[in-house]
């Protein structure tokens, strides 16, 4: 019988699903990001999310119709702040002017997208 909060599959075989992290686990947080300045076009959504996975965060990120990319970083507060940090200057194409970080309770994502 299986743990509650866990399922088969990816291929270490076990991972946690997003009942088994919703709000439970103190050590998780969740911070949404708007990155400004030349950040669309460069490899920016792509390069975020191999960062992401990288760091074992959880979330999505996307462009916006005003030309900045937004994201939603989930996991555990080290790795979430390091994303944060990545943000700050991007891939090397990017030219970062800015970036909003909001606080946010965190849902139990799972995986990581690109919108």
């Amino acid at each position: 019988m299986r743990s509650p909060g866990f399922r088969r599959g990816g291929h270490s075989g076990w991972t946690v699903c997003a009942a088994g992290r919703s709000g439970k686990n103190p050590d998780v947080i969740r911070k949404r990001v708007v990155v400004s300045g030349r950040v669309q076009g460069v490899f920016f959504r792509d390069s975020c999310q191999q960062a992401a996975l990288q760091h074992k965060v959880e979330g999505w990120v996307a462009n916006r119709s005003d030309g900045s990319v937004e994201a939603v970083f989930e996991g555990e507060d080290d790795a979430v702040r390091e994303m944060v940090e990545w943000v700050r200057s991007g891939p090397s194409q990017a030219d970062v002017s800015d970036v909003e970080v909001t606080d946010e309770r965190p849902e139990g994502l799972g995986g990581f997208s690109v919108r």
